[in-house]
């Protein structure tokens, strides 16, 4: 079953809501568990692999539109191409980021080098099924064996939220 690219965010709440993660309650192994199944679900109205057309990331830091909560976020990007102009050979789709933000207490002791700056595992685009299930488990045991995202990732989350919003 394939959902269009506009109802992505609904999507993947309903999917997290039956992994048990809400807004004020979570733990990351179920928001992994969730995100794992959201990006597997086809999306309609987007680009093609060749144009990177959905592809996934995992970011941490301190951002000041969270309110410099300490976050991890898992996202997803969408390369829409609904209305693009496919006369012009270098039009560009527009891309979106659906995208779920878990926060973490500012005084968890880890905090303080996710302010001095955060990171991110890098765009991967592998294709659904078993290549972006590799995928992953890689980007997951990168982020596991890194000393402070893993200690990040056992902690308990102080709440989390699902946005759909245009990247770039």
């Amino acid at each position: 079953m394939s959902i269009p690219w506009q109802s992505c965010a609904e999507a993947f709440e309903q999917i997290l809501t039956r992994h048990g993660v809400t807004p004020d309650a979570c733990t990351v192994e179920a928001a992994w568990a969730a995100f794992e199944e959201f990006v597997q679900v086809p999306v309609e109205g987007i680009a093609g692999p060749e144009d990177d057309g959905d592809g996934f990331i995992v970011e941490w830091g301190v951002w000041d539109w969270n309110g410099d909560r300490p976050a991890l976020s898992l996202g997803r990007l969408l390369a829409v191409d609904e209305g693009a102009d496919r006369s012009d050979p270098h039009g560009q789709p527009e891309y979106w980021k659906v995208d779920l933000e878990v926060f973490f207490a500012e005084g968890s002791p880890w905090a303080g080098p996710l302010a001095d700056g955060g990171g991110n595992s890098g765009f991967d685009f592998a294709t659904l099924g078993t290549p972006r299930a590799d995928a992953l488990a890689a980007t997951r045991r990168s982020v596991e064996q890194d000393p402070l995202l893993g200690v990040m990732w056992r902690s308990a989350p102080t709440g989390a939220e699902v946005t759909l919003d245009r990247a770039g």
